[in-house]
């Protein structure tokens, strides 16, 4: 197994988890209850996401969603606010 990330977000984490699984990519998750135990505290331990060596390609790509979507560019709202302007009409 490769690590894939640290995390000491449960939400990014829960996240992750589920388009992992949703990719048909396994993953295990390393210290999470270590790493929620001290709430991020100590930068030592941290949750590790682990995927399989064949899976880390396709986990990189989902990763990059992450990013992607953290910084925005992503989201499609202006898609959204368009289509319900074309509902009020």
């Amino acid at each position: 197994m490769i690590e894939l990330v640290r995390t000491d977000d449960p939400v990014f984490l829960g996240w992750l988890r589920t388009r992992l699984a949703a990719a048909g990519v396994h993953a295990e998750v390393f210290d999470a209850h270590t790493s929620s135990l001290y709430g991020g505290a100590l930068d030592a331990i941290t949750a590790r996401v682990m995927v399989d060596d064949a899976d880390i390609a396709r986990a990189r790509l989902i990763l990059a969603e992450a990013d992607r979507l953290d910084s925005g560019t992503g989201c499609e709202a202006s898609d959204a606010s368009d289509a319900s302007d074309a509902n009020d009409d």
